[in-house]
């Protein structure tokens, strides 16, 4: 199975070099690396020259644009502008982050996945960072929840849900789609990818009322919203943020912020919801 992959970036000089390094030792080589250097004011651009002048495979796009980094739709968009450079000659896409080392053996695996069955539309392994001199598990989400720095889609399942939308949510409202049309999503606990950079790391405070909007914009509704708000403050270790994301969803509620999905979906995405607390509840 041919894969591409592509790279939003933004000023990650310190870290690209390994990741594309990480890349082209690979025991199975994509076909196509894009790295969309999108505004950066150091050497990113640089980096990814000489990479791809000792592989042709490698190629750079460079893109302008506020250099505010908000999460979701700024990598979406630096996504879409690598997307439009490529050809229909994949199986299998991949939008990576720049900060990221793949284990060699890591597409290699992911393709087997993809080959062993056609109903897998998502796949992906999941992110350690290293603490104290150890890699640990970067324990923000579930772990049948594949994180948007690593997301592997089968061609098809990646068209039928209309590709990636450019809001934060993008890699949540991605998998309840893929689940909606009846693909399996599916995530390797073997496959450890070292993430170097935080997650959030570059956020400003403006993002914090985001994730609660993400939440609205999902059609998630109030209860599931607070109960997700709650388990994801408490995850990141600042209880806090609870009143910050109930915040978001409110604001986005009362401005009728249009949802990433249609009201069909929407009711599949609760009720999908409400049938996951239940389960670990009981």
């Amino acid at each position: 199975m041919n894969y591409y992959i592509v790279i939003p970036s933004h000023n990650e000089e310190q870290f690209i070099g390994l990741t594309l390094q990480s890349l082209i030792d690979q025991t199975v080589l994509p076909q196509k690396i894009v790295v969309v250097n999108d505004h950066s004011t150091d050497k990113t651009a640089e980096i990814v020259s000489a990479f791809a002048q000792q592989h042709p495979f490698i190629h750079l796009v460079n893109k302008t644009s506020d250099a505010v980094h908000l999460p979701g739709s700024k990598v979406i968009q630096a996504f879409q502008k690598g997307l439009e450079t490529l050809d229909d000659n994949y199986d299998v896409i991949v939008k990576a982050d720049a900060d990221l080392i793949f284990p060699a053996n890591y597409f290699e695996t992911i393709i087997r996945h993809f080959e062993a069955d056609a109903t897998i539309g998502m796949a992906g392994g999941f992110a350690y960072i290293e603490k104290n001199g150890h890699w640990i598990l970067e324990n923000l989400t579930d772990k049948d929840h594949i994180r948007g720095a690593f997301k592997a889609y089968r061609k098809e399942a990646f068209k039928q849900i209309g590709g990636l939308r450019p809001a934060m949510g993008w890699d949540t409202v991605d998998e309840l789609l893929c689940k909606f049309y009846h693909w399996k999503v599916v995530t390797d606990e073997q496959l450890q990818v070292k993430h170097l950079k935080p997650t959030g790391a570059n956020y400003n405070k403006a993002s914090r009322y985001k994730q609660g909007e993400a939440f609205y914009s999902l059609g998630y509704g109030f209860i599931i919203t607070c109960v997700a708000s709650l388990k994801l403050a408490m995850r990141k270790g600042k209880p806090l943020l609870f009143i910050d994301y109930i915040k978001g969803f409110l604001k986005a509620k009362s401005a009728k912020k249009p949802l990433l999905v249609t009201a069909e979906q929407a009711r599949f995405i609760r009720k999908y919801r409400w049938q996951k607390m239940k389960e670990k509840l009981l």
